[in-house]
């Protein structure tokens, strides 16, 4: 047997949420966010499904992310390296760097003119992230003197928003506040606005172009209502062993679930070094022909168990659901564990064996 856990992981379902996410988008485009091996679930596939389902810009937050992609994809698609990179580092310029400071785009511009032929780019502002992109004082000085961007030809204007998961937040409509007054005193150039979440907060957050990520991949962009969003995968992994124990035994490292009767333990190959978070401890569980079977016990680095009392047919080599279908969601299990659906995805370990296909 091989006890392998199995992410499954419906591609149609990601290029239904990408249509979903472009008919509120219209007439703006809508970007695939595929950063992080796309959160996790793998960007050489999902990526070109994206693409089949007429995505035409990419985003990736490192420059390798942006190599790789650009094999996987070939020439045409926009892919924008969000961490930016230095200049002459994209080669070809086949890749399109984020300016997140002044610094960068005066090197980008330099690089522009010295070579006679204007550098693609987007030009990041921060409206309230205090994180990455050019601050006040840097968009003052890029206000007061536009030859600045000599040497450079630049796609979008963008913005972060901070808050867009939580409608009612002031800082919401200030960022738009401010990023509409920066971009009143720049030359009139495309502008790039909402996330998965600000795709949801109605026109003045509209833009030439949104950049979902999270909810391609099935996670609400709309926490504390219906989640929208079509469920884009499901893990499951075999029973490796049963074992009986009576009443006051316990389970798994330091003891900490004691059996109130006799009991059926299940354990299965997945643990907290395949990102099935040690949090989850005593608040996971399983689906299994309609029962749920609660996990019992710590997470370890490599196993899990689950109390299988209740479902006496249950034997070695059978495959339970851990997240997906009747099991929890990554939201449901996000909460459980005290982190947010992203955490989830981006944990998922590579000795998950990865099917891909559609339902």
């Amino acid at each position: 047997m091989d006890p392998s856990a199995i992410l499954h992981i419906d591609l149609a379902a990601i290029a239904e949420n990408w249509r979903l996410l472009a008919a509120r988008a219209a007439p703006g485009a809508v970007a695939g966010v595929v950063k992080a091996n796309a959160y996790g679930l793998g960007a050489d596939r999902v990526a070109p499904a994206l693409h089949a389902a007429g995505c035409r810009h990419f985003f990736v937050a490192h420059l390798a992310e942006g190599i790789v992609l650009r094999e996987t994809l070939g020439p045409g698609p926009m892919i924008a390296v969000l961490n930016g990179f230095a200049p002459g580092a994209d080669g070809d310029a086949a890749l399109v760097p984020v300016l997140n400071s002044l610094g960068d785009v005066h090197s980008h511009a330099a690089a522009g003119r010295s070579a006679g032929q204007a550098r693609r780019a987007l030009l990041h502002l921060d409206t309230g992230m205090a994180r990455l992109g050019l601050d006040a004082a840097e968009q003052a000085r890029l206000a007061a003197d536009h030859s600045l961007l000599a040497g450079l030809d630049l796609l979008y204007v963008m913005t972060h928003l901070a808050c867009a998961d939580e409608p009612e937040h002031p800082l919401n409509a200030e960022q738009a506040a401010r990023f509409a007054r920066a971009c009143a005193v720049l030359p009139k150039f495309k502008r790039s606005f909402a996330n998965s979440s600000g795709l949801f907060l109605g026109s003045d957050y509209a833009s030439d172009l949104s950049r979902p990520g999270c909810a391609l991949y099935g996670i609400n962009p709309t926490p504390g209502a219906p989640n929208p969003m079509r469920q884009v995968l499901r893990l499951e992994a075999p029973v490796l062993q049963i074992r009986d124990i009576p009443a006051g035994a316990s389970v798994g490292y330091g003891a900490s679930f004691v059996a109130a009767r006799p009991s059926r333990i299940a354990t299965i190959a997945v643990g907290y070094a395949d990102g099935y978070l040690r949090s989850l401890s005593g608040q996971g569980g399983a689906a299994y022909r309609g029962l749920i079977l609660p996990m019992v016990g710590r997470v370890s680095m490599d196993l899990i168990t689950l109390d299988v009392t209740d479902a006496p047919g249950l034997v070695p080599g059978d495959t339970v659901t851990l997240i997906g279908g009747a099991a929890p969601s990554p939201d449901d299990l996000a909460a459980r564990a005290g982190t947010i659906g992203y955490e989830i995805l981006t944990s998922f370990g590579a000795r998950y064996r990865r099917a891909y296909g559609a339902g």
